[in-house]
């Protein structure tokens, strides 16, 4: 859900002094209705998001709900009526649909990839690339796809990261700084680990438990070597059974073939960072005299 101080400022940026195009051909007090009109197929994303936008503005705007989020949309239909001051529709129309759009264009391709991978048991996981101050909405947009939430900010997990390998001087040090900090501040975080390569991963699994591996920039053959030694490690109780996922170079062409590994997640910047948002119209369809 917005704020409202979001949905105001954002108003405010929109609309400046004033709606200049509407004050000189909407008469004040013209009441009509509009729809929203699908014109691309894709999953519907936002809808609990943006209506805000819509009743914030004016709250007398009466809006009827005709699909929801999550659900499969398709070109042709219309998925929510508003009834009210036809100059408010308007000036609410771009940031409502700027909202609805992007959520949904988010949601469309989280979906899509989804759906490719459907016959394994891997999930595709979100990231930490997503617009500034947006990420909560675009992460909604995710699980309305089909998506799973990774840690949705540096504070609600550890993600021991190449860098802070390197700058601790080796996995080991790294996780040792780690438990050392969680003891010390009362913190229950999950903890998670990037490798690089297969000897990182067995200096990993020296180090004692943690909560997920992720393996990182490994190439098909290499990500099936490293669960089959993981199997294989856990199998002869030298460690126990991680969590896995993979990142890095994952593609639409190259998707089937990492989730056919039998890796639990892939983590995908795209599914956020670089979609095209889904192709939807409000439409002035009725004016009430």
């Amino acid at each position: 859900m917005l704020t409202k101080d979001y949905i105001r400022m954002a108003l405010e940026e929109d609309l400046g002094p004033g709606d200049h195009t509407t004050k000189a051909c909407i008469t004040p007090g013209q009441v009509g209705t509009a729809h929203l009109l699908v014109k691309a197929d894709g999953v519907l994303a936002g809808m609990s998001t943006a209506i805000p936008v819509l009743t914030q503005l004016d709250s007398n705007l009466v809006v009827r709900v005709l699909r929801n989020d999550g659900d499969r949309i398709h070109a042709g239909e219309i998925i929510l009526e508003v009834t009210g001051s036809v100059a408010s529709i308007l000036q609410g129309e771009r940031l409502f649909l700027n909202i609805l759009q992007r959520m949904s264009g988010i949601a469309t391709r989280t979906r899509w990839w989804s759906d490719k991978i459907a016959h394994t048991s891997c999930r595709l996981l979100d990231t930490r690339k997503t617009t500034p101050l947006h990420r909560a909405m675009e992460k909604e947009a995710v699980r309305c796809g089909g998506g799973v939430n990774h840690r949705m900010g540096l504070y609600d997990a550890i993600l021991i990261k190449d860098n802070h390998v390197d700058a601790c001087g080796g996995i080991l040090e790294a996780l040792e700084a780690v438990r050392k900090y969680l003891a010390k501040e009362g913190l229950k975080l999950p903890v998670i680990v990037e490798v690089r390569n297969l000897e990182e991963l067995k200096i990993l699994l020296q180090a004692g438990p943690v909560d997920r591996v992720l393996l990182d920039n490994f190439s098909v053959p290499l990500l099936r070597e490293a669960l089959a030694f993981l199997r294989d490690s856990a199998r002869d109780k030298s460690a126990h059974c991680l969590v896995t996922e993979a990142s890095g170079n994952i593609r639409l062409d190259n998707l089937v073939d990492y989730a056919e590994t039998g890796v639990d997640f892939l983590s995908i910047g795209a599914l956020t960072h670089s979609v095209e948002a889904l192709d939807l119209s409000l439409k002035i369809s009725k004016i009430h005299h």
